[in-house]
């Protein structure tokens, strides 16, 4: 089926209620949206160590962009089905951590809006400047919440969503030896874009070297994958960016540690999905999800395996983790 109505919630309701047994559930915050209140749920599967590698997947930071949240909640409901007879994926999971908050945005998602029900673009919130002008409007503004990517007031609080990912990946990812998330977006391009940080500056990543070696075991496991892999400063810069902000906490954090700590963004092209079916234009959600049912179904398979890489490699930090610098 395609991407119609707001029914991610009661997805993962269900989702829930199969993997309860094999995972820990927690509501993490809630958000009201009109006379409704939806929560935010983490689950997390694997030992309660925090010290072992993590990988953290996040999707629905923009409530428009369904898709993410839809590719997150097909994996997860993936690995529960393989828990029951994979040995080798039990055994993955004891020496390693899933971490996951399918739905960041429930109330947006619940309106069709890009950002939360107070107009707010979660992905713009963070206290982080760009050190490069981004783009007028797109990279984050203080106009005001009836045009998109509003920031918020300035020296307000983070949004509740926002604080929500942050605390997540502040308790159950940086105590992690190493540690990789991935967060689901679409609907910037023609092509499917994996970025890296930052989205502040076009300055090298300071986990360049790092980020460069996944590259290269991407492109050495998966020869012909679709993803162009870059900093996401290549394409614009904004300000706000919570990934930014997380990662930049970490590495003060860190300076005593040999922990790492390295965000990733899947950019799904929806250009593509629009180019195919223009008539997907005159949607709301149109120009940001697959509509078409044969190609929603291609869409969940066309990401599984990236995920399930991530989730892996995140595990295996020798083989592109570089000695600590003195």
């Amino acid at each position: 089926m395609g991407i119609r109505e707001f029914v991610e919630v009661e997805q993962l309701d269900k989702l829930v209620q199969k993997i309860s047994r094999v995972c820990r559930v927690e509501t993490i915050s809630e958000v009201a949206c009109g006379d409704r209140t939806y929560p935010i749920t983490k689950l997390v599967f694997g030992p309660d160590d925090k010290t072992l590698p993590t990988f953290g997947l996040f999707g629905g930071v923009h409530g428009l962009e369904k898709v993410g949240t839809h590719l997150a909640l097909h994996y997860l409901e993936c690995i529960a089905a393989q828990l029951e007879w994979d040995e080798e994926l039990n055994k993955r999971l004891e020496r390693c951590r899933l971490v996951s908050i399918p739905i960041v945005n429930p109330g947006g998602m619940s309106r069709n809006w890009r950002s939360n029900p107070r107009g707010i673009d979660i992905m713009r919130n963070a206290p982080i400047e760009a050190t490069e002008p981004p783009p007028m409007l797109l990279g984050g503004h203080r106009i005001g919440p009836f045009l998109p990517w509003y920031r918020g007031k300035r020296g307000a609080p983070m949004e509740v969503e926002s604080q929500a990912l942050v605390d997540t990946v502040r308790e159950e990812i940086f105590p992690a030896r190493s540690s990789l998330c991935l967060d689901l977006h679409s609907g910037f391009g023609s092509m499917d874009r994996l970025w890296y940080p930052y989205a502040k500056s076009r300055h090298s990543f300071p986990r360049y070297d790092e980020t460069k070696r996944i590259e290269r075991i991407l492109n050495n496991s998966y020869p012909f994958h679709v993803y162009k892999v870059e900093p996401q400063s290549n394409s614009y810069t904004t300000h706000g960016d919570v990934w930014d902000y997380l990662f930049d906490d970490f590495e003060a954090q860190n300076t005593q540690s040999d922990n790492i700590f390295i965000p990733w963004t899947l950019e799904m092209g929806s250009w593509i999905w629009v180019r195919k079916n223009p008539l997907q234009m005159f949607s709301l959600l149109g120009p940001f999800n697959p509509i078409k049912p044969h190609r929603y179904r291609r869409i969940m398979r066309r990401h599984y395996w990236l995920i399930d890489f991530f989730f892996k490699i995140a595990a295996k930090a020798p083989h592109w983790k570089v000695e600590a610098r003195s």
